[in-house]
């Protein structure tokens, strides 16, 4: 039985927990958005927020590795600022964060979408602001189909391969997440190792899906109540 170093482990937890955040906070805030927006580029906008869902990994992250690189324009910022994120740990969490986003997005957009217009309006007459509304009215409304985007953006995350070869590398103990090592375990025809890590991610998958959806009837019956 081959012995496996657990840091894959630790970095993939990590990656995918941190990009969860960001997309729950940029998914919520395009939804939103583009659930009320009605102009004429609405279409358009749209198709641009769902195209990371539909593009090939590889090709999103070229786009990064083209953003990002030292020749790129945010990769030139950085590198005035005396950093780069290129074969970094935040390279993982850039490239798991763009994958996952189209999900958070979607979902809690078709979310925004059913909710009654009236309720929102009976909460501003009551004199409770945007901000307000937002947290306290439209986000328990919609909560169901967000924590199912939650839930498909961490697995995603968790599951995230060719954005992350391509723009982090695959640095053991610094960007090599699971998906990572189960590629490479392969390709240097260590197939026991490969199974192993198959078998981690998903035991790592199967108990997040459980515990997000344990905490989902929790909220749901505390509300209730």
């Amino acid at each position: 039985m081959p012995e496996l170093d657990l840091v894959p482990v630790w970095i993939s937890l990590k990656t995918a927990s941190v990009s969860t955040v960001f997309t729950f906070f940029l998914g919520l805030a395009a939804a939103r958005w583009l659930s009320r927006y009605q102009g004429r580029t609405r279409g358009v906008i749209d198709g641009l927020f769902t195209l990371p869902l539909v593009l090939p990994p590889t090709v999103l992250g070229f786009a990064l590795l083209l953003l990002f690189g030292k020749h790129g324009p945010l990769g030139r910022l950085l590198l005035k600022l005396g950093t780069t994120v290129i074969f970094s740990w935040s390279a993982t969490v850039i490239a798991s964060t763009v994958v996952a986003f189209p999900l958070m997005y979607q979902t809690a957009r078709g979310a925004f979408e059913q909710i009654e217009p009236n309720v929102e309006n009976a909460a501003r007459t009551l004199g409770a602001s945007e901000w307000t509304t937002f947290w306290r009215v439209t986000v328990p409304l919609a909560w169901p189909g967000i924590m199912a985007g939650i839930i498909l953006s961490f697995a995603r995350s968790l599951g995230e391969f060719g954005a992350t070869l391509m723009l982090a590398g695959n640095i053991p103990g610094r960007t090599q997440t699971i998906p990572l090592a189960i590629y490479f375990a392969v390709a240097a025809g260590k197939n026991e190792k490969a199974l192993l890590w198959v078998a981690v991610i998903l035991v790592i998958s199967l108990t997040s899906i459980f515990l997000l959806n344990y905490w989902k009837r929790s909220v749901h019956l505390h509300v209730r109540h």
